[in-house]
């Protein structure tokens, strides 16, 4: 039994990386922030509620069409991280994300809108935002190409913790497939 307790209590002193914590690592603090929209994480579905909430454009039931989609674009986002640069208490982490490109049909979206005004108006000849919604989410909902994007993570230790610095709104479009060249 003693033999057995003292062979389990070296593999886990091994298996923690000899007490340290092997997740605060620049690679691992990127893979945990995009792990955290794959599995959708509380932070992550706070953040597109209140992006939802403040787009005035939607009423409630567009805003729950969207959230359910973006939920489905989030967990199908794909990465594989390239490389990690550290130089004291300063990183890098290089990520290829891999989403669906929305960009393309939101622009379409857009101009068939301005060529077709008549097809979003309601019956008293007014702009009817809901029918333009709709009809936006439609055309996203058909994407199916992809695009793979290069970010580049910095992150910075403080008090021996590594941190991941505020995406670019650039990169953040590039996570939810909105970037456009």
């Amino acid at each position: 039994m003693k033999k057995f307790l003292l062979i389990t209590l070296s593999s886990l002193f091994i298996l923690t990386g000899c007490g340290t914590d092997m997740g605060n690592t620049p690679t691992k603090k990127v893979e945990a922030f995009l792990n955290n929209y794959q599995t959708l994480n509380d932070d992550v579905l706070e953040d597109l509620d209140t992006t939802l909430t403040n787009d005035t454009t939607l009423n409630e039931e567009e805003r729950q069409k969207y959230h359910d989609f973006m939920e489905k674009h989030y967990q199908d986002l794909k990465y594989e991280i390239k490389d990690e640069k550290i130089d004291g208490d300063t990183a890098t982490v290089e990520a290829e994300v891999t989403v669906k490109s929305y960009a393309h049909a939101i622009d379409e979206a857009e101009n068939y809108k301005s060529e077709n005004e008549d097809k979003f108006q309601s019956e008293d000849g007014n702009y009817d935002a809901s029918l333009f919604n709709s009809y936006r989410l439609e055309e996203l909902e058909k994407v199916t190409d992809t695009e793979t994007y290069t970010i580049t993570f910095n992150l910075t230790k403080e008090q021996d913790e590594w941190k991941l610095e505020d995406l670019s709104d650039e990169d953040l479009n590039k996570i939810n497939g909105l970037y456009a060249d």
